[in-house]
C-alpha cells in the first residue's frame, strides 16, 4: 500500500494561513478587534498563490484582515473562489487587554508564557476568553467542515490563536505545549485530517508548521 497516497485520498487537506501583519499595531494586543492588515509584501503573496492548490474551498474568519489577505493572494495570480465566512475561526478575545502595549503588559505578568502568548493558555482574559475557549470553537468548525469535504483541500486564512489551537487538537498536545510553535504572519501550516485512518493510528498528519515563503 502507498500509505502517503492512501492517507491523502482519505483526508481533508487543510492549508492554514495566518493573516498578513497588522503593522501599525504590532506593539499592541489587538486580538479580535478588526484593524486592516498590511498587504504590501507582494513577493510573499505571489509565492503563496503559486503554491496553494486549485479548486479548494476557501474559508476566512469574520475579521477583515483575513479577507484582505485572501484577496491579496487572488491579486497575486490565484483564481480565488467565493470566500466562506466562519466567525468561530476569529482570534482570541483579549477583552480589557486590547490596546495594551506588549512591553507594558509583560512587565506586569507573573506566568511562564511571556514571549509565547499574551496570557497563559489556561487563563481567561478579563472580560474576554481563554485560548481553551478559542480551541473549542475552532475544533467545532473543523470537525464539521472536514468530514463534509473529505478528499478536498480547504485553504483557511485565520489567526495565530486558532492555528495553535488546531495544532494542539490534531497532535494531542496540551495548549501549554502548542504555544511553543512559531506561526508567523503569512506562514503556511498544513494538516491532513484523516477520515479512514489505519486501525489504531492517528487521525491527523502534520505536513508543515509555520512555514514561510521562500
Amino acid at each position: 500500500m502507498d500509505t502517503a497516497r492512501y492517507q491523502s485520498e482519505n483526508a481533508t487537506r487543510w492549508w492554514w494561513i495566518r493573516h498578513a501583519p497588522v503593522s501599525h499595531l504590532s506593539h499592541e494586543i489587538y486580538g479580535n478587534t478588526d484593524p486592516d492588515c498590511d498587504t504590501s509584501q507582494r513577493e510573499i503573496f505571489s509565492s503563496l498563490a503559486k503554491r496553494l492548490p486549485e479548486d479548494a474551498l476557501w474559508v476566512v474568519s469574520s475579521l477583515r484582515r483575513t479577507h484582505q489577505t485572501a484577496q491579496a493572494i487572488g491579486r497575486a495570480g490565484y483564481a480565488l473562489p467565493e470566500l466562506r465566512v466562519e466567525p468561530e475561526l476569529g482570534e482570541q478575545d483579549f477583552g480589557d487587554l486590547h490596546g495594551r502595549r506588549h512591553t507594558d503588559h509583560a512587565a506586569t505578568r507573573r506566568d511562564s508564557f511571556v514571549g509565547f502568548w499574551p496570557i497563559a493558555p489556561s487563563e481567561q482574559a478579563p472580560n474576554g476568553e481563554s485560548l481553551a475557549g478559542v480551541q473549542a470553537r475552532v475544533v467545532s468548525v473543523v470537525e464539521r467542515l472536514g468530514p463534509e469535504h473529505s478528499g478536498r483541500d480547504i485553504v483557511c486564512v485565520s489567526h495565530g490563536g486558532p492555528i495553535l489551537s488546531i495544532l494542539s487538537h490534531a497532535l494531542g498536545l496540551d495548549l501549554e505545549r502548542a504555544v511553543s510553535f512559531s506561526v508567523p504572519n503569512l506562514s503556511l501550516t498544513r494538516l491532513h485530517q484523516l477520515h479512514a485512518p489505519i486501525s489504531g493510528g492517528p487521525r491527523w498528519r502534520a505536513i508543515c508548521v509555520g512555514e514561510t515563503a521562500r
